[in-house]
């Protein structure tokens, strides 16, 4: 079979992060302490070998891009100071950016000075829309819809979640015609099926199972600082990112459900709420899992002190920055609603709050969150490989 190689694969690539894979000898250390390798997904090694050669397609059809954690072992262990984990995170930004038509993520993964005026210009332009339609603003109590109608939120909420689903839609449509082949001959049933949706969805996306079994901080890789072998569970990566994720996705939860209480004139939206109406204990729960999570991966990257953020992007700030901003944000008008009268603050941080939050979830097809998107179908097709 005839191989299209590529020369200008590798240079591309460094575009996107921070290794030296020319270094690489090829000695198979990064394979063999990987806690992810198996018998069909011997990486990095291989993935490593696909960017030194040219072969792009192949690289970009690699489902194993998107079952590596980014522990860090591998760069621990490689002896040529290669940055092997450096490499796979490199990768999937690539990938990503392969993936979209726009190549909007191109421009967000490789230029600093884009991400930074596109970011600030997409939330200033949010902002400003709502700010063209404000209505009264109450002095003697927070009155967030008044200010802001309701509807507006409501359909401009629509209108991203529909710009982000038809990114995404054409993004998943590009990777599974490169990732999702057929299962080396084995006949799919219904059954097989529906145990790779569940095992991808729910066992490793949501679960993330092997990243709690697999790749916990705990390592006793050479070079890992003791600080890193001895992480309590609050403070270990797997924990870290089951509160932002759960975090995130805890307060869309508690947002539609005081949408659709409001539709159904049940409780109004915005209004102060006793603390254990179980719809606020949601948004406080999950805002405050996200809050911890984004401060504990900003001072990390701040800090430079473990092995997953000795390297940072401008992908990695961008979306740090926006998650912490929508989190803190959001929990300082929550107790705002409780204060005896509307603060000085409340209104502008609450255009600030939804104007960030609409930005993060228009952006997820096309920066690290795009992982949601992509992992999922990459666990999917593995899974159908048994």
């Amino acid at each position: 079979m005839s191989v299209v190689l590529d020369s200008s694969l590798l240079p591309t690539l460094r575009k996107y992060g921070t290794f030296d894979i020319e270094a690489c000898f090829n000695c198979g250390n990064c394979t063999a302490v990987c806690p992810m390798t198996s018998e069909d997904a011997l990486f990095p090694r291989r993935l490593i070998r696909y960017a030194q050669v040219g072969m792009k397609d192949e690289l970009l059809s690699a489902k194993e891009l998107w079952t590596c954690y980014h522990c860090g072992e591998c760069s621990e262990t490689c002896p040529r100071q290669a940055e092997p984990g450096e490499f796979m995170a490199a990768a999937r930004r690539y990938a990503i950016g392969r993936y979209d038509r726009t190549r909007l993520a191109s421009l967000l993964a490789t230029s600093r000075l884009f991400a930074v005026v596109f970011v600030t210009a997409l939330v200033g332009l949010l902002a400003a829309f709502m700010y063209s339609v404000h209505g009264p603003q109450d002095g003697s109590r927070l009155e967030l819809f008044e200010f802001i109608p309701l509807d507006v939120v409501h359909n401009m909420g629509i209108a991203v979640m529909a710009l982000m689903g038809l990114a995404a839609i054409v993004g998943v449509v590009e990777m599974a015609r490169r990732v999702l082949r057929a299962p080396n001959g084995r006949a799919v049933t219904a059954r097989g099926l529906a145990g790779a949706a569940v095992y991808a969805v729910g066992t490793e996306s949501l679960a993330q199972a092997r990243f709690r079994r697999d790749c916990a901080d705990n390592s006793t890789a050479p070079g890992t600082s003791a600080t890193e072998r001895h992480q309590p569970w609050f403070l270990q990566r797997w924990f870290l990112h089951f509160t932002v994720m759960w975090g995130f996705l805890g307060l869309l939860a508690a947002t539609i459900l005081d949408y659709a209480l409001d539709l159904l004139g049940l409780v109004p939206t915005g209004t102060a709420q006793p603390i254990y109406y179980p719809v606020r204990l949601l948004g406080t729960f999950a805002g405050a899992a996200l809050i911890y999570g984004a401060s504990v991966f900003v001072f990390r990257r701040l800090r430079r002190n473990d092995r997953s953020s000795k390297h940072s992007t401008v992908s990695d700030w961008t979306f740090l920055t926006m998650l912490w901003l929508a989190g803190v944000t959001g929990f300082a008008l929550e107790l705002a609603l409780y204060l005896p009268e509307a603060p000085p603050w409340g209104y502008p941080m609450f255009l600030v709050h939804v104007a960030v939050a609409m930005a993060l979830i228009l952006l997820v097809p096309f920066g690290k969150f795009a992982h949601v998107i992509y992992r999922p179908v990459a666990l999917f097709a593995l899974r159908l490989r048994g």
